[in-house]
C-alpha cells in the first residue's frame, strides 16, 4: 500500500520541529498572569519539622505567596498513593506510609518538598525560597535496604514495623528446595542491581492554572499518561472533579518511566494556583531532578540455581530485598513483584521456581519503574547466574543456554507467565554468527599480545510488555485497567485524525501510527494527524509505559480502522452500485474488484458528510472509536553479545563489539525500532559501566549532578550491530511485541559477563568503573 506503510523505513514526521527547536514543552507554555514557583526542600534525610517561618520570604520583592504543608492539609489535599496493592505472604496488605505533597511534621529524604514559593520571576521565587526559615530536629537515617531491616534501625513510617512494606512470595518453595537438595550442581551467587537516576533531556515541569470564573483547573505537565494523572488527582488527591480538571502533556522530552507518576509538584502547583489566584509554573533544575525524580532498580538478591547431571536447570530459588526509598510511588509495588519475579524463568524451561521479595523503606528518594521496570532486574539476576554456572560447569555459555531453552509454545512458567510464542535459538544463532563467536579465542590472543585483557559475554533476555489483560492485573492488585483507546476521524476531504490514549515522549508515534493508517487506506502519512496528550481532546486512555504503545495502543487504532473501513466500503459500494464484499481499498481509492470502477478516498469521505447519497438508514459522518484490552502480555526476546578489552594498567573498559539480535514480532518502522534498541543499549551500558546513585551514611546524595553521576557519551559506545527475527505475537491483531525497553534489559548482564570473563573473576559490582575494575584486578 505505497511506500509509507508497515515495514517502511520512513523518517520521523515529528523530528522537523524537534531538530529546529520548534517543539512545545511545558517550559514553553505561557498563560496570562503566570507566576513562577520554587520549592524549599529538606536538606536532611530524616528530621522532624519543628517550625517554619515564612515572614521574611513573604516580604521579599515579587513574592505572591509562600505556602506550607499545614495549609495544604487544611484545604483537604490528599496524600500521594501507590496504585498497585500487594499483599504479604501472610495475607496482610502492604504498609503504605503517608506521603504529603508538602511535608507537614517530618521529612524522610533529602529533597522532600516542604514549602512552595510563588513569585513574579523564577529568580525572585528562588531568592525567597532561600529566605524561608525552617527549624529541624535531625533524626538518624538509614540508606541501605538491608540495614533498614535490622533490629534498631531508624523507623520511617509508623505503619511499617522494621521498615518492611511487604514480604511477598511467588512459586513453589517446596519444589524449589527439593530440586536444589537433589541437584548434581548448585550455583550460588549474590546479585546487586545498582540504583539509577533517570535523566531525560527535559526535566520535569508543571504549570497549574485555576480559572475562578469557570471553577476549572488546567495542568500542563511532563507526563507519560495524562489521563491517569487526571484520574488520580481527582479521585485520590482531592484537587477537583474530573470534569473540572484538564491535564495536558505537550511535547515531552524523554521519560523512560520517570514521568509515569504523579509527583508532589503537579498537585501543589494546581493547589497553589487557587490559593494565590495566579497560574503557577515550576520547572526543575538538574539538581532537583537528581534529588526528587523517582530512582530506579536497587535490589540485593541471593540466588541458588540447581542443575541435574545433564546440565539442565531443575530449580531456582531467589531471595530479594528491594529498596523503595522514603515513600511508595505510584507503581513502585509492582516493579519488584509482578514485573520482576514473574520473569525469573527467562527463556529457560525451569520446572521449579520460588522467589521471596521484601520491600523496604529507606531515607532515599522514592524508587519506581525505570526503563524495563523489573525486567532488567530479573534478566540481570538470571543471566549473571547462568553465566557463572557455565563457568563452574566448564561448558560453553551459549550451549548451556541452548540446552535449557523453552522450545514448545505456549509455555506455562511456574511464575504466572504463559509465553505465547518464541524462537530463542534463532536469536542466539544470529547473535553468535554476527559476533563471530567462534573466532573469539584468536582475538583474545591478539589482545593479550597488546597487553589488553579481552572478554566476551552473553545475555539471553525475555520481557513481558503490554501488561494485560485488565481483569488479570486487577486480580493481582492493579488499581487501573490496562486497555487502550483510539478514535479515528475521517474528515470531509479525506484527511484523517487518530486520537490515541497512548502518549509519545520520543518513540515516534506521529510517524508509526500514521504508517498504520497508510497501510490500510493508502492515505499519505502527511494527511494523517496523530492527536494525544490532552484529556479534553482524547477519550480516556492509559498512556505509554511498559512498551505498550504498539501492541496495545496500535491494536486499539486497528480495531477503530476496522470499523471505518467497513463503513467506507459500504458507502463506496452504494456509490458504485456494487456489492459491498467486492470493494477493495488500494492506493487511496476504493475499487470494485475485477473492474475499472473506482471512487477516490476523498470522494467517499465527502459523500459521508454531504449525506446526499448514503445507504438507507446510515448515519452521516465517518468517525469510529475502539477500546482494546489485550488477552495476554507480549514477550519480546533476544540475545545480546558484548566483547570488551580491559586495560590492566588503568582499569578502563572499552566495548569493542556489541551485537543485538531481537525478536519483536511484526515491525512497523525498522529504523525507529533500531533507534529504540540503540537508545536502550546505551542506557544499559550506562548502568553497567558508568551510572550509580550513591548516598553517604547521613543520606546525602553524593551523585547529585553530572559532575559525579556519569552518563554514557558517544565515545563510550561502539557502533552496535542490530538485527531482528520475527515470531509474530498471536495475541494482538498486528502480531507486534514491544521494542522500547529491550536494549536496557539485555545489555547490562552481557557487559558484566564480558568484563568478568576478561578479568577471570566471578563477579564485579555495577557500575564497573575503571577504579572498580582496577581494584578487582589487583585484589586477586
Amino acid at each position: 500500500m505505497g511506500m509509507e506503510g508497515i515495514g517502511a523505513r520512513v523518517a520521523r514526521k515529528e523530528d522537523k520541529r524537534f531538530i529546529t527547536g520548534a517543539g512545545r514543552y511545558v517550559d514553553d507554555m505561557v498563560v496570562p498572569g503566570m507566576k513562577h514557583a520554587a520549592f524549599v526542600r529538606s536538606p536532611h534525610a530524616h528530621a522532624e519539622i519543628v517550625s517554619i517561618d515564612v515572614s521574611k520570604a513573604q516580604a521579599m520583592p515579587g513574592v505572591i505567596g509562600v505556602l506550607t504543608g499545614k495549609e495544604l492539609k487544611a484545604d483537604g489535599i490528599g496524600n500521594l498513593i501507590c496504585g498497585w496493592m500487594i499483599h504479604s505472604k501472610d495475607g496482610s496488605p502492604m504498609k503504605m506510609g503517608a506521603w504529603s505533597p508538602l511535608a507537614v511534621d517530618r521529612v524522610r529524604y533529602v529533597g522532600d518538598a516542604v514549602v512552595i514559593v510563588v513569585a513574579d520571576s523564577k529568580g525572585q521565587a528562588r531568592d525567597a525560597a532561600e529566605a524561608v526559615e525552617i527549624s529541624y530536629k535531625e533524626l538518624p537515617a538509614v540508606i541501605s535496604a538491608v540495614d533498614a531491616l535490622k533490629a534498631g534501625a531508624p523507623q520511617l513510617h509508623p505503619e511499617a514495623d522494621n521498615n518492611l512494606i511487604f514480604d511477598w512470595e511467588i512459586g513453589d518453595q517446596k519444589a524449589a528446595d527439593a530440586a536444589i537438595q537433589s541437584a548434581a550442581h548448585v550455583t550460588k551467587i549474590r546479585i546487586v542491581n545498582n540504583r539509577l537516576v533517570p535523566n531525560a533531556m527535559e526535566p520535569r515541569a508543571a504549570l497549574g492554572h485555576y480559572d475562578r470564573a469557570e471553577d476549572h483547573y488546567t495542568c500542563w505537565t511532563t507526563s507519560q499518561n495524562p489521563h491517569v494523572a487526571r484520574l488520580v488527582m481527582s479521585a485520590f488527591y482531592n484537587i477537583a472533579p474530573e470534569n473540572k480538571l484538564r491535564v495536558i502533556a505537550p511535547d515531552v522530552g524523554g521519560g523512560f518511566g520517570s514521568k509515569i507518576y504523579i509527583y508532589p509538584e503537579e498537585i501543589v502547583c494546581l493547589w497553589a494556583s487557587k490559593k494565590t489566584g495566579v497560574p503557577v509554573k515550576w520547572v526543575a533544575d538538574r539538581s532537583e531532578s537528581f534529588l526528587s525524580d523517582a530512582h530506579g532498580r536497587d535490589h540485593v538478591s541471593e540466588v541458588e540455581m540447581a542443575f541435574d547431571k545433564d546440565n539442565r536447570i531443575v530449580g531456582l530459588k531467589v531471595d530479594t530485598i528491594a529498596n523503595l526509598g522514603a515513600y511508595m510511588s505510584l507503581f513502585s509495588s509492582c516493579v519488584p513483584t509482578y514485573l520482576y519475579a514473574t520473569l525469573l524463568s527467562g527463556q529457560y524451561n525451569i520446572p521449579a521456581i520460588h522467589a521471596n521479595v521484601r520491600t523496604v523503606y529507606t531515607n532515599t528518594a522514592p524508587v519506581d519503574a525505570y526503563r524495563g521496570a523489573g525486567r532488567p532486574e530479573a534478566t540481570y539476576l538470571l543471566e549473571r547466574t547462568v553465566e557463572v554456572a557455565a563457568r563452574e560447569l566448564g561448558v560453553s555459555p551459549g550451549e548451556l543456554r541452548r540446552k535449557n531453552f523453552i522450545t514448545e509454545f505456549p509455555h506455562q512458567t511456574p511464575v504466572i507467565m504463559n509465553y505465547d510464542a518464541g524462537d530463542y535459538a534463532t536469536s542466539l544463532d544470529a547473535a553468535m554468527k554476527e559476533a563471530d563467536y567462534s573466532g573469539f579465542a584468536a582475538r583474545r590472543d591478539a589482545a593479550k599480545a597488546k597487553g589488553k585483557l579481552r572478554g566476551i559475554g552473553m545475555s539471553c533476555y525475555i520481557e513481558a510488555c503490554g501488561i494485560a489483560p485488565s481483569a488479570a492485573v486487577g486480580s493481582l492488585g492493579a488499581g487501573v485497567g490496562l486497555w487502550e483507546s483510539a478514535e479515528v476521524r475521517v474528515n470531509a476531504v479525506g484527511t484523517i485524525e487518530v486520537l490515541t490514549g497512548s502518549h509519545s515522549h520520543g518513540q515516534g508515534h506521529e510517524t508509526t501510527f500514521a504508517q498504520l493508517v497508510n497501510q490500510r487506506f493508502g492515505v499519505p502519512i502527511d494527511s494523517v494527524s496523530i492527536v494525544h496528550g490532552d484529556t479534553d481532546k482524547v477519550q480516556m486512555g492509559m498512556g505509554t509505559y511498559g512498551s505498550r504503545s504498539g501492541a496495545v495502543g496500535m491494536s486499539a487504532v486497528t480495531k477503530a480502522l476496522d470499523k471505518v473501513e467497513a463503513k467506507a466500503k459500504r458507502i463506496a459500494a452504494h456509490l458504485m452500485e456494487a456489492d459491498e464484499g467486492d470493494i477493495v481499498i488500494e492506493n487511496g481509492e476504493l475499487k470494485v474488484a475485477g473492474t475499472d470502477k473506482t471512487v477516490p478516498w476523498f470522494q467517499m469521505a465527502l459523500a459521508a458528510y454531504t449525506a446526499h447519497n448514503l445507504p438507507a438508514g446510515m448515519e452521516p459522518g465517518l468517525k469510529e472509536t475502539s477500546f482494546y484490552d489485550p488477552s495476554n502480555f507480549t514477550f519480546p526476546a533476544g540475545c545480546y553479545i558484548c566483547e570488551v578489552e580491559v586495560d590492566p594498567d588503568t582499569g578502563v573498559t572499552e566495548i569493542v563489539q556489541f551485537v543485538a539480535a531481537d525478536d519483536f514480532g511484526n515491525i512497523i518502522n525498522p529504523m525507529i525500532v533500531e533507534g529504540q534498541v540503540h537508545g536502550g543499549i546505551a542506557q544499559g551500558v550506562g548502568q553497567a559501566l558508568l551510572e550509580g546513585a550513591v548516598y553517604d551514611d547521613s543520606g546525602q546524595l553524593l551523585t547529585a549532578s553530572y559532575m559525579d553521576y556519569t552518563m554514557p557519551r558517544a565515545d563510550d559506545l561502539p557502533s552496535f550491530k542490530v538485527s531482528t527475527s520475527n515470531t509474530p505475537c498471536p495475541g494482538n491483531p498486528l502480531g507486534m511485541k514491544g521494542c522500547g525497553e529491550a536494549g536496557a534489559i539485555g545489555s547490562p548482564p552481557a557487559v558484566i559477563n564480558a568484563i568478568t570473563d576478561a578479568l577471570g573473576i566471578r563477579d564485579i559490582a555495577m557500575p564497573a568503573s575503571p577504579q572498580t575494575v582496577w581494584n578487582a584486578l589487583h585484589s586477586n
